[in-house]
Formats: C-alpha cells, sequence, structure tokens
C-alpha cells in the first residue's frame, strides 16, 4: 500500500468570488491540491474556458504540485465563477451556469486516466448538465476494481436530486458527507424517519450503517465543522473530537479532510489515523483564506508530524 498514489479530483475547478478577492476553487480542485501536498500524484480532471480567468487559474495552477495535463479547454463556454458570502464564519454560495466544467469530454484520454487511478473524488455539482454527469459516470465506471471511489456528496442548492445521489452511490465505496447532509440524503433515500432525523451521534452512527447496509460502500465518513468527524465501516468505528482551530472560513476545509482521508486509506492508515489526519488537514485550511491557502514550511511542520 506504499509509494507516490494516483488521484483525481473529477468535475468542478471555479473561481470563489469571496468578500476578499477571487481565490481559485471548486470541491475535486481544492481535494487534488491537498492530495499532491500528501506527496500524491495529483491529477485535475475538469474543464477552462479560453478566457481570462481560465488563464489566470491555469498559471496559479502551475505554483501546486497537481498534474494538470488533463484539464480540458471549452472555447465557448466561461470559467466557472461562484458567488460566496461568508455568514457567521460558514459560506454560503450563488453558483453561476453555465460554466466549462458543466461539459466535461469522454475522451480517450481521460479513459487512459481512469485505468489508471488509485482513487477519484466526485460529488453531485458538476453532475447537474447531462454532458458532465454521463462523462463523470463513465470515468468512474471505467476505473479498476480496486480505485477507491469517493463520492463527496457537496449539496449545492438547486443543483442536486434524489435520483443524482441515489444513482451515484452505488459507483462508489466511500460516502462522505457532513452532518448537516446527513438527514437531507437519508430522507432522499427514503430510509426510516428516525434513522433519517440523525440528530445525535448516535443517531449518525445508525445513519451511515443504514448507508453501508444498502450500498456496495467500504467506509462512510460524516464531518461536524469544528466537532470533528466519524468514520464508519461495515466492523468499527472511530469518532475524533476535531481540533482547536481560529476559523477564517470553512472554503475548503472538508475537502481537505477527503484528501487526508483518502492518502491515509490508500496507505493502510487506521481509521483512528485518517480521523486525525483529516481533522488536522481540515482545521488547518479552515484557519486560512480561501480553499487553496499557501503551505508554508511552519505549517506543513506543524501538521506532518501528526500524519
Amino acid at each position: 500500500m506504499s509509494g507516490r498514489k494516483t488521484i483525481c479530483g473529477l468535475g468542478e475547478l471555479l473561481w470563489d468570488l469571496l468578500p476578499a478577492g477571487e481565490r481559485l476553487g471548486g470541491a475535486p480542485a481544492n481535494f487534488t491540491v491537498m492530495a499532491a501536498r500528501l506527496g500524491n500524484r495529483g491529477v485535475i480532471a475538469s474543464r477552462l474556458g479560453t478566457d481570462a480567468l481560465g488563464e489566470q487559474a491555469r498559471a496559479q495552477l502551475m505554483g501546486f504540485p497537481v498534474d494538470l495535463s488533463y484539464l480540458q479547454t471549452d472555447a465557448t463556454r466561461p470559467t466557472g465563477t461562484v458567488g460566496v458570502e461568508i455568514v457567521d464564519g460558514e459560506p454560503h454560495y450563488v453558483i453561476h451556469a453555465p460554466a466549462a466544467w458543466d461539459f466535461l469530454e469522454w475522451t480517450a484520454e481521460w479513459r487512459a486516466l481512469a485505468g489508471e487511478v488509485d482513487a477519484v473524488c466526485f460529488g453531485t455539482l458538476a453532475q447537474r448538465e447531462s454532458a458532465s454527469r454521463e462523462t463523470i459516470r463513465r470515468f468512474v465506471g471505467a476505473t479498476r476494481e480496486q480505485c477507491m471511489r469517493v463520492f463527496d456528496v457537496n449539496l449545492r442548492s438547486p443543483f442536486f436530486s434524489a435520483r443524482t445521489i441515489a444513482e451515484s452511490l452505488p459507483l462508489a465505496t466511500v460516502f462522505k458527507l457532513n452532518e448537516t447532509e446527513v438527514p437531507v440524503v437519508l430522507e432522499m433515500l427514503g430510509a426510516p424517519l428516525e434513522t433519517a432525523q440523525a440528530r445525535t451521534e448516535k443517531d449518525l452512527l445508525q445513519a451511515a450503517r443504514w448507508l453501508l447496509g444498502r450500498y456496495p460502500l467500504h467506509l462512510v465518513a460524516v464531518t461536524m465543522g469544528g466537532r470533528g468527524s466519524l468514520l464508519v465501516t461495515r466492523d468499527a468505528y472511530d469518532r475524533h473530537p476535531g481540533v482547536t482551530a481560529t476559523v477564517v472560513d470553512t472554503v475548503g476545509a472538508g475537502d481537505a479532510f477527503t484528501a487526508a482521508l483518502v492518502d491515509g486509506w490508500l496507505r493502510g492508515a487506521t481509521l483512528a489515523e485518517m480521523n486525525e489526519a483529516g481533522n488536522r488537514w481540515g482545521g488547518w485550511v479552515a484557519s486560512q483564506p480561501g480553499a487553496m491557502p499557501e503551505l508554508d514550511d511552519a505549517a506543513l511542520e506543524m501538521i506532518a508530524p501528526h500524519l
């Protein structure tokens, strides 16, 4: 299980238009940058316009240790943008459409990439248009049996549906969502009322076990912001209380958690080790502005010894 792994973020790549200015983001891209910072080959599979924002995105990404060779270019649609307002430390989004990443194209190059990856992470937002939805599902379906297929649901209203979630879960081996998404998702999937409500930690554990019993998942990961996270497999679980962090904004924190989780899983880490790493990386991102903050040696030294 050792060695450098190929980890792919599949879906949206966009600019978060934060009150403090434009910052590059998109959950799959955020995830990939962090996966690469953990020493892996991080591949961004997305699509940019030929506009100034697209050029700016490529230029900025050149500063990260990520593989950009699978980034597609769209000559007719704009690079994606999202208006972000921070209220009480939490992001609220206005996602503009159409965007280049709504039209991900299934190509021979992407087919070959799908057959190489050790892990791929996808969500619901980039499935809002039929073109990208089909491409994402073909990509995930073309991965190897042992590939870690992470469905990070990442609900962004109104761009999700019960059908999208129900059709994505059978493709996944890992399901990641936050505690506020749990009751929404379970109600949409038709879980029993007492399971779908999921108000307490015991409820969240019961909900995770319901999902594991219904879908071919190996792991369910539930994040709880500053209160930590819950990892559940078919025969074990681990609850982490979270780490102390001075929150600037939480944009990208969950994606950093997912990247550390995937890295740990591929290295054969225990649930407790994955939880620890996920919370440390997520807490650090929450303490910085934007989803892809600069990572200097001091910050890396603070986080890395605990991985």
